[in-house]
């Protein structure tokens, strides 16, 4: 049976100049063949044209290369999921922030974030974006969209504190047991 399918497979493969035969054999299988088999009768199977694509041109940009970079301005650009008022708890000092865009990250831009006015991390193109082993205390973060290692626009800062609880605090640790009486003899 296999031989028979991959007959027919290699059949189908070929271009739509060869001819191809149809006829059953002795033992009743349907066998195609390039070749019209001798003293058996057998049909010429007449295959559709097969399909054409045009190699089309590759499309001309609509704007200069430095134009893209100068007209790329969000109307939304902000980070969220930090809290205004209260501290960030965030006993390892890991956490992540989410960034809204309007419209859509476009093609080719990716967002990094900058905290203490420094840049953090590396770029990349989702709107979720974490940040790890911060040390306690206040910080400001923003983040930057990126085309290539060109910041071309960037949100405004927003301060946070973080709060990281000390373990090794003698206020963190379980009391001591009670001491157990000792029975009398």
């Amino acid at each position: 049976m296999r031989p028979l399918l991959a007959g027919l497979l290699l059949a189908l493969a070929l271009p739509a100049a060869a001819q191809i035969y149809k006829y059953t054999d002795a033992n009743g299988n349907t066998v195609f063949t390039n070749q019209p088999p001798d003293g058996t009768a057998s049909e010429q199977v007449v295959l559709p044209p097969t399909n054409a694509v045009q190699a089309q041109p590759p499309a001309k940009p609509t704007e200069e290369p430095g134009q893209a970079e100068q007209d790329v301005t969000y109307q939304v650009l902000e980070l969220t999921d930090l809290p205004d008022d209260a501290a960030l708890r965030a006993n390892n000092g890991t956490f992540s922030v989410g960034v809204h865009l309007e419209p859509r990250l476009r093609p080719g831009h990716s967002l990094r974030l900058r905290l203490d006015g420094q840049p953090y991390g590396q770029a990349a193109n989702v709107p979720r974006l974490q940040v790890v082993n911060v040390d306690r205390g206040e910080h400001s973060l923003a983040v930057d969209v990126l085309v290539g290692t060109k910041v071309v626009q960037s949100s405004s800062p927003i301060s946070f504190t973080v709060q990281r609880v000390n373990t090794s605090s003698p206020a963190l640790r379980p009391p001591p047991p009670a001491p157990t009486p000792r029975p009398s003899n």
